[in-house]
């Protein structure tokens, strides 16, 4: 309908209007739209193709049907001192007045009235109805309008409810026309000037700039269209400067420009509302960031500190390796002499002495120093998954009562239950966590890769045995060194050169022992260290993850979001200036 009476001009900002709509329709069912907002753009595209729509609203009881009435000059809506409207009246030109259920909540109403052929006009429910589902059909049709008619009674101006709901006007980009009603209870022209000053200064207050207000009595303008003495109550109504306000005002120029404005008021409304939600997002992102990062910073350093730890604890264990190999120095010096030659025959009580000088508690220290460490480790687990819990603890209870994007979709949900999976996967880790049962098998992971390394058999012996059979096997052939040196004692220089060999065999054989236990323990850390790592960083996998996929979408969309609000401002530039 709208493009029959389009110049060029105007019909190329239809076009360009069309396609940025539909970018912006596209962009938000990327974010998730509310199903209102959804309906309220489309609702508003569609009615480019209408004709030019009129919403008159008001609270309860300010005499909208009677105003309507007026300006329709005849009687179409029903009148009354309770709510009589509780349901949208769409009134347009027809043959017969009649009234058709169009929606829900719309009824439409013809009438043969010629203002009817340009202008369709809507009856609200009053914006302080008992029921509030009457107010909410008020505040979802009131996008759909091109121009808005506010009505306010003379002897309750600007009541609080009404400056509530201009303000939601406001942010759908309207023009609005106040029109205050019910003069004729006024003494004095003068009380009706200082309520419309009054109103005036309010509404530029509140809506930014100061709108048309027309001071009228409704009931006096119906009077005076459908009684015999008409002239002079018309006069005294002040209604004629209203409706030549319409008519020169809302010719088709203007009502073309306004139709065209309309969707680009809503389309601004919802990218800014939009824009809003996202930043809330993303701002809520960056913390979940900071807060990823945080656990990051602490495997990182947790890592760090572990490995530092370790080669302390692990120097340890070298230095009982080192103190035996030293008392096996000793021995050799003390015992392969000349004057000790019959103790260097018997070959079983020297194998004793050298277990008993030599080898002494070395396998039970080691075991114990292998215990400490593994016993430090699993420790050292549980208080990292102690400590994500606890900061994700904190996060969720100082995030608790803020409220972020809350615009529809499943955002917060999805955050809160990935955030929550973590902090859970944390908590059942710790309840879960017995020390006895993961010492144990750590030490059996041990124990196994030390007797992996050393060829030895092993069941449910444990470290410190593996330990003693790999030093006296290994150290057989250093008593069967000894013992065949004795044969030879006689000879001077024998026994400092079995003295050497010997002490190099046992060097030898306490440098691979130690390489092995190292190895072994070195490497079963670096296991159990991944370990653990890798299941901290499982449980936050999936919520990192979200987390980056959310920001990248978000950002994307925001974007696109950014270039639309642009391009919607430019081009209501260009309709304003028709």
């Amino acid at each position: 309908m709208l493009r029959r009476i389009l110049t060029n001009q105007q019909e190329k900002l239809l076009t360009a209007e069309r396609g940025w709509l539909s970018d912006l329709r596209v962009a938000l069912a990327r974010f998730e739209v509310t199903s209102e907002d959804q309906a309220t753009l489309d609702h508003s595209i569609a009615q480019l193709d209408e004709i030019f729509l009129l919403v008159v609203v008001g609270e309860f009881n300010s005499g909208k049907s009677v105003f309507i009435n007026a300006l329709l000059g005849q009687p179409v809506l029903e009148e009354g001192v309770t709510p009589t409207t509780t349901r949208i009246h769409l009134l347009k030109h027809g043959a017969a007045t009649e009234r058709t259920v169009a929606e829900a909540s719309v009824d439409v109403v013809t009438a043969p009235v010629d203002l009817l052929r340009d202008i369709n006009i809507v009856d609200t429910p009053g914006t302080n109805a008992i029921h509030r589902e009457h107010e909410a059909i008020t505040q979802d049709f009131v996008p759909r309008s091109d121009m808005v008619l506010f009505v306010t009674s003379a002897d309750r101006p600007f009541t609080e409810s009404e400056r509530a709901f201009l303000q939601r006007i406001r942010d759908w980009g309207k023009k609005v026309v106040i029109v205050v009603n019910k003069i004729d209870i006024l003494e004095s022209p003068e009380d009706v000037a200082r309520i419309e000053t009054f109103i005036a200064d309010n509404a530029r207050t509140l809506l930014g700039f100061t709108p048309d207000v027309f001071p009228v009595s409704a009931r006096q303008a119906l009077r005076a269209k459908t009684g015999s003495d008409g002239r002079d109550l018309l006069t005294a109504s002040r209604f004629e400067a209203l409706e030549r306000y319409i008519v020169a005002t809302l010719d088709e120029t203007e009502r073309i420009r306004l139709k065209l404005l309309n969707p680009l008021g809503v389309g601004a409304h919802l990218v800014d509302k939009y824009i809003s939600a996202i930043d809330g997002r993303l701002e809520s992102l960056k913390d979940d960031f900071a807060s990823m990062d945080d656990i990051e910073g602490q495997l990182a350093i947790y890592k760090e500190d572990m490995a530092r730890e370790f080669n302390f604890r692990l120097a340890d264990v070298e230095n009982v390796l080192h103190e035996f190999e030293s008392r096996g120095m000793e021995f050799f010096d003390e015992t392969m002499r000349l004057v000790r030659v019959f103790d260097l025959v018997n070959k079983s009580k020297l194998k004793a002495d050298f277990e008993r000088k030599v080898v002494a508690d070395a396998p039970q220290v080691i075991e114990q120093r292998v215990n400490e460490i593994i016993d430090w480790m699993v420790a050292s687990d549980l208080r990292q998954w102690q400590a994500v819990m606890d900061h994700l603890s904190g996060r969720r209870a100082e995030h608790a009562d803020r409220i972020v994007g809350q615009v529809g979709g499943s955002f917060e949900y999805d955050r809160t239950r990935l955030l929550d999976t973590v902090g859970r996967a944390a908590h059942r880790a710790v309840e879960s966590y017995d020390k006895e049962i993961e010492a144990d098998r750590m030490a059996e992971s041990v124990r196994m890769a030390v007797a992996g390394t050393a060829l030895v058999e092993v069941s449910a012996i444990g470290l410190g045995t593996i330990v003693a059979i790999v030093a006296t096997t290994a150290l057989a052939d250093v008593t069967g060194l000894l013992a065949a040196g004795a044969v030879a004692v006689l000879g001077l220089f024998v026994i400092p050169a079995r003295r050497r060999e010997a002490k190099k065999e046992l060097r030898d054989k306490l440098s691979a022992m130690r390489e092995q236990l190292m190895s072994a323990l070195s490497g079963q850390f670096e296991r159990e260290l991944e370990r653990s790592l890798h299941r901290i960083n499982e449980s936050v996998a999936p919520s990192t993850r979200f987390i980056r996929a959310e920001r990248d979408r978000l950002t994307e969309t925001r974007d696109e979001l950014t270039r639309i609000q642009e391009g919607l401002a430019r081009l209501k530039a260009q309709i304003e200036s028709l």
